[in-house]
């Protein structure tokens, strides 16, 4: 298994809106996919990570951060020397996904939470199916 076999999805968003109003420390994120297939809300922690309107990031959505696509056996913090796909982004969180959903014929609906910080995606069945697992990382990078 390689590094790319880890990888569920990757794509880059343009950010549309950030909403900073409702949380002290989170703005809500609203972005489309490169390709205008895919759009995503987005929670992130704005003081680890701050991004304005106009800006791009490439999100990826992998199942393990080491680089041969092996699972963890310990904590990814807990990698000592050892390089991780990780090392590549600026801002990376381990989450559960927990809904799909049929949006219509051709897109789905993907629900993820990252210890109360949601993603919210919707896009073609092609490009979102692979998400069908329960526990994803997501790493961003301007």
């Amino acid at each position: 298994m390689s590094t790319q076999d880890a990888q569920l999805f990757e794509d880059t968003f343009r950010i549309d809106t950030v909403n900073s109003e409702k949380y002290d420390r989170v703005s809500r994120l609203s972005g489309t996919s490169s390709d205008n297939t895919t759009t995503l809300l987005l929670d992130i922690n704005r003081e680890l990570y701050p991004i304005t309107p106009g800006e791009s990031v490439t999100l990826v959505l992998a199942q393990t951060l080491k680089m041969d696509g092996s699972k963890e056996e310990k904590g990814w913090r807990e990698a000592g020397n050892e390089a991780t796909l990780a090392d590549m982004f600026d801002y990376v969180c381990h989450g559960k996904v927990y809904r799909f959903e049929e949006a219509d014929n051709e897109n789905i609906k993907v629900f993820v939470s990252f210890g109360g910080l949601l993603l919210y995606m919707q896009g073609p069945y092609k490009k979102l199916t692979p998400l069908r697992i329960d526990y994803v990382y997501m790493l961003l990078k301007k």
